[in-house]
């Protein structure tokens, strides 16, 4: 029997859509084929995107006639989902990638956004809410939530593997989120700087690349950290493992947050987190128990906390160890991937029937 055959609408580079891509493939016999909008959404580059999410109806249109598929699933439920309920496949499964895919709430595209939220929602045959948060808004947002699963994807616990970290001498943080705004690296920065004011010893290392990255290294050597802050620039997925499990603080700052694939992979790995407090984290983190949340854009705060945590080993220790236990339980790729790859194979087969 020849494998069901799945177009992807989504950006091809990103990590999620890559755990999601190759849980399908491990998990089902699925083939994957995927299209992609070729504008950042960015800046100056919006007008041109959303002219290319105009015109590419027609063309998502002529893909799919050439190739046939049985399925179509799509990130972001303001553009590619809705593109997905456009396109006149059936079924449609979309996903929820923020903690509204509306973001900024105060952005004048807001409602029209919205029209392409609600249309996707309606249209859609199974829609992913990778955690509570993203099932809340669905709720809010009067969804029929017989078609949502509440599910992560999960990580590789075989690729992030635990490793109890015995140097405690030293906070060895790293940070692994994309050197965009919204992740706040400043306030990163800011709260080390006052950490080295204390003469507790540190090393700090941000990973990823974008186009905070000059500002970001500017305000390191303004702040006179630079010699212990190392930015490594963009880096293969295959070394992260190492990084996370050579620190012993995962630190990460967004004003936004959905369900982060970073923090369990930190929490997978040994890394305590340390993470802005928002209720995409608030579902996985109890405070000062399996981790420490902090107050959106305060550096002040933050360096409280990683004295804190400098300071409480003992508490930290057995945290990390529970981390482990808790995303092998809640966050397992290989499980998780399984009931996804299955419903939709069950979604398939009912629409074959039909």
């Amino acid at each position: 029997m020849s494998k069901k055959r799945i177009l992807f609408l989504g950006e091809t580079y990103r990590a999620d859509a890559i755990t999601w891509m190759n849980g399908l493939r491990d998990f089902g016999d699925f083939e994957i084929l995927t299209w992609e909008l070729k504008t950042r959404s960015e800046g100056v580059n919006r007008p041109m995107r959303l002219l290319e999410l105009v015109k590419a109806i027609l063309t998502i249109r002529k893909t799919i006639k050439k190739i046939n598929p049985d399925m179509v699933i799509a990130e972001r439920t303001t553009s590619y989902g809705f593109l997905a309920a456009v396109s006149g496949i059936k079924p449609i499964a979309i996903a929820q990638q923020g903690i509204t895919d509306l973001w900024p709430l105060n952005s004048p595209l807001y409602i029209f956004k919205k029209i392409l939220q609600d249309y996707a929602f309606k249209k859609a045959d199974l829609i992913h809410a990778w955690g509570k948060v993203m099932a809340d808004h669905m709720e809010q947002s009067k969804v029929d939530m017989s078609k949502v699963m509440v599910l992560p994807k999960g990580i590789n616990l075989d690729f992030f593997q635990y490793r109890e970290n015995h140097d405690y001498s030293v906070i060895n943080a790293v940070v692994t989120r994309s050197l965009e705004p919204e992740y706040k690296h400043d306030v990163i920065l800011k709260a080390f700087a006052l950490i080295k004011q204390k003469n507790i010893p540190f090393r700090l290392t941000i990973i990823g690349d974008g186009t905070e990255l000059r500002n970001l290294k500017l305000l390191a050597k303004q702040l006179e950290i630079d010699d212990e802050t190392a930015f490594t620039g963009r880096i293969s997925n295959d070394t992260i493992p190492k990084y996370l499990q050579n620190s012993n603080f995962y630190i990460s700052m967004p004003v936004t947050e959905g369900v982060s694939a970073s923090l369990f992979e930190a929490m997978a790995s040994g890394s305590f987190p340390i993470v802005s407090d928002l209720p995409g984290n608030r579902c996985w983190l109890k405070e000062k128990v399996n981790g420490i949340l902090v107050p959106t854009e305060n550096h002040v705060k933050l360096a409280e906390e990683l004295e804190w945590a400098f300071n409480n080993t003992n508490i930290i220790k057995k945290a990390t160890a529970d981390n482990r236990k808790f995303v092998e339980e809640h966050a397992n790729y290989s499980k998780n991937m399984k009931i996804i790859a299955n419903a939709y194979t069950n979604l398939i087969k009912l629409k074959s029937t039909n």
